[in-house]
């Protein structure tokens, strides 16, 4: 369980982006889905790579990498140990899902899809909330994110629907705070 302390900041911290009016992530939501897509062209690169023995796909493997690190270093700008890489790979997992629920939802199968769609926007929010320091790495202790208890003083603060765990909380709280909409 964290402390007051943690916990009142963290409240605070998901407040101001819910209430923000100034605050106008939907260039950083669109340039992260571009990053999750970059992603994919990597991996698709790589496998084409291998599966024709062309080495061409390797150079054009690079130029990609290098461009989804430059824009990456947009969005994720002061990390510590592994969030770098933690950043990349959730979003590298949230559009696979993405992918895979929508060939579920493409055979019919909803209840499948919804389940892999609500997994990929979890990952999605816990990259925003730990690259908006929502989640402040420097002081999460052990395996103690927030308690339940503390969910649910969080959620009567800022209205959250009552979702499975810690992410579902905080990609609640992050819909109010995120619209790819604004102009």
């Amino acid at each position: 369980m964290v402390n007051e302390k943690d916990f009142n900041n963290l409240l605070e911290k998901v407040e101001k982006i819910t209430k923000s009016k100034k605050l106008d992530l939907s260039s950083d939501e669109d340039l992260s889905i571009a990053i999750m897509n970059l992603l994919s062209i990597e991996e698709h690169l790589f496998f084409t790579a291998e599966k024709t023995n062309k080495p061409v796909y390797y150079k054009l493997l690079k130029e990609v990498r290098e461009m989804r690190k430059e824009l990456l270093k947009k969005i994720v700008k002061d990390y510590e140990g592994e969030v770098w890489c933690i950043s990349k790979h959730l979003l590298a997992s949230s559009i696979r899902l993405m992918e895979v629920g929508t060939k579920q939802l493409g055979q019919g199968k909803t209840k499948e899809a919804r389940e892999l769609f609500e997994k990929a926007y979890n990952l999605y929010s816990l990259f925003w909330a730990l690259n908006l320091k929502i989640v402040d790495t420097k002081t999460l202790k052990d395996n103690n994110i927030i308690s339940e208890k503390d969910i649910k003083n969080l959620k009567e603060h800022v209205d959250i629907k009552d979702n499975n765990g810690f992410l579902g909380k905080i990609g609640n709280a992050l819909k109010k705070a995120i619209d790819c909409c604004k102009e």
